[in-house]
């Protein structure tokens, strides 16, 4: 089984505070022999606005030495596991989570932001403190 990343109890807190319920930790990906693990799996059968809505998260920290290391890291993983899910289970969404520090000393620089938006990549940020979600990208 992976480790977990060392936000992933605060990331979980706040999707389950946040109304929704956590279906896998973590969810396990199959394509042909090849297995993957993405962090958790949660569903929101009932807010409007997220009616039924399923999800995968995969949870970074970022508190590496580089920053950029990491980011290539954590891309990598979240298109693999987007392609999979494409083919596997259409239905879900995946979102990379990440603290809201990093999210606002990482995330909203231009250069950044010019990936992220490029390639769609969906984000959560986290107050790991009081285990809020205080964004959402799309």
């Amino acid at each position: 089984m992976p480790r977990t990343d060392a936000i992933h109890n605060a990331v979980k807190n706040a999707l389950i505070r946040d109304g929704w319920t956590i279906t896998d930790d973590p969810l396990t990906i199959r394509r042909g022999r090849l297995r993957l693990y993405a962090d958790l799996a949660a569903e929101h059968p009932f807010a409007a606005e997220r009616d039924g809505r399923r999800i995968v998260v995969e949870v970074k920290s970022f508190a590496g030495k580089s920053f950029i290391k990491e980011l290539e890291g954590a891309l990598g993983q979240y298109f693999i596991y987007l392609a999979y899910l494409e083919q596997i289970d259409p239905s879900r969404r995946i979102y990379l989570a990440i603290s809201e520090a990093v999210y606002k000393r990482f995330f909203l620089r231009e250069e950044i932001r010019l990936v992220m938006d490029r390639f769609q990549v969906a984000l959560i940020a986290v107050n790991l403190e009081s285990e809020v979600i205080t964004q959402w990208t799309n």
